[in-house]
């Protein structure tokens, strides 16, 4: 069982894996490692500035405990000129107090000294390898830019990219339709052209009757124009009449005496 869900884990991880390979832009990644390096930088530099600032006011204290120093020295003179012993002797007390503090302050002062040279060297160090990643950065990602548009270029051309593939399915899709359409159209002209299908634009219930029917009165019709046009033409005009056929027929000695 163990083994079966190592398994699985092993493959979703795959599957992840490969999600995140498809989504990741390494444009994106490279920009996201430049910002967090300029961040840790600027981490660095305030440390620098933090510890250069506190050496600072040591400084300041120290100048300050020098300067009490040397009252007090003179002012131990003032008394002993004076004739004060006593007072002489608490001026130097004094002093021997601010010189043990002037002790710790210069202790404190070299240590910050020291860390703040450590944190500008580190400073610079990592200045020098931000700079150095930007460089390869932008190279990088100026050719990946041109790798993809490059890629996507050679697929718009040989069609296998997913837009132009599903374009060439488009119009693969519309051509098999058009054929279809086409040997469909040329198959009910051959049954209509054979009399297998009627011509649902003729009138409904057209039969041999009625054919005939239209046919003999279309020769009426013709006989009747053809006999306006006999009495519109002149007199003069007028062919000999037409025997009739039993005229024609009749024998010669039964025509009518004179």
């Amino acid at each position: 069982m163990s083994s079966i869900t190592h398994r699985i884990a092993d493959l979703f991880r795959m599957k992840a894996n490969k999600a995140l390979d498809r989504a990741e832009d390494p444009r994106e990644v490279l920009d996201y490692s430049y910002a967090q390096q300029q961040e840790l930088l600027q981490k660095v530099r305030r440390g620098v500035a933090d510890v250069a600032t506190s050496r600072r006011r040591i400084e300041l204290q120290i100048n300050q405990l020098r300067q009490s120093s040397g009252k007090l020295e003179g002012q131990a003179q003032q008394a002993l000129a004076a004739g004060r012993e006593d007072l002489a002797r608490e001026a130097l007390s004094r002093r021997t107090a601010v010189s043990s503090q002037l002790t710790d302050l210069q202790t404190q002062q070299a240590a910050l000294q020291a860390e703040e040279e450590k944190l500008t060297l580190a400073s610079q160090r990592l200045q020098t390898k931000v700079d150095t990643f930007r460089t390869s950065k932008e190279t990088i990602k100026a050719r990946y830019t041109a790798a993809e548009a490059q890629t996507r270029i050679t697929e718009a051309v040989t069609g296998i990219g997913e837009e132009m593939g599903d374009v060439g399915l488009a119009m693969q899709r519309a051509q098999d339709k058009t054929e279809q359409l086409q040997a469909r159209a040329g198959a009910l002209d051959e049954l209509l052209a054979s009399g297998a299908l009627e011509d649902a634009t003729l009138p409904a219930a057209r039969d041999d009757i009625q054919a005939e029917l239209e046919r003999v009165t279309a020769g009426q019709d013709v006989d009747k124009e053809l006999a306006r046009m006999k009495a519109q033409l002149p007199a003069s005009a007028t062919p000999p009449a037409v025997e009739s056929e039993d005229a024609r027929q009749r024998p010669p000695d039964q025509e009518a005496t004179p």
